[in-house]
């Protein structure tokens, strides 16, 4: 069912939104998400995320989705790559792009987003809702907080 060797889920929920929002103005923007495939990869510049998302379309275990501003398909504001265990749906990797991160990020959101993405794919897919993960340790009491988790490390989302 999953790899033996496990991945672990680096992201901040920072705000839970509808969008994006500007952390600056406020401003809202509404946000579409995408399926990135292997023509895709020049998209992605090495250097600016923290894990390898051209690897991670290459796995054809998974799934690479982007988030991007409606009508902006070009400035991905973050990443998340999923896999459907047919009762469930595992994120295995979620991450905001370089300028939506830390104290200067341009938006908040990001993660809050595609984390809701997760959990509707799961319910169109007929699954309830639920989302598995493994959390990176110093995260689990931020996701239990921000995400209403029941606890466990091995959370699920609904």
């Amino acid at each position: 069912m999953m790899d033996k060797k496990r991945t672990y889920i680096d992201a901040i929920i920072d705000k839970l939104t509808n969008s994006i929002e500007n952390s600056v103005s406020g401003d809202v923007f509404d946000t579409e998400i995408f399926l990135l495939v292997t023509k895709d990869k020049k998209q992605i510049k090495k250097t600016e995320w923290i894990f390898d998302w051209s690897k991670e379309i290459d796995k054809t275990d998974r799934q690479v989705f982007k988030l991007v501003i409606l009508d902006n398909e070009t400035i991905i504001q973050g990443l998340i790559s999923i896999s459907d265990y047919n009762d469930h749906v595992y994120m295995h990797l979620i991450e905001s792009a370089k300028f939506n991160k830390g104290k200067s990020k341009i938006y908040l959101g990001v993660p809050g987003n595609l984390v809701a993405f997760a959990c509707k794919y799961s319910f169109d897919k007929g699954y309830d809702g639920y989302v598995a993960f493994d959390s990176k340790t110093k995260l689990i009491q931020h996701f239990r907080i921000h995400l209403g988790l029941n606890g466990s490390k091995y959370s699920y989302v609904y």
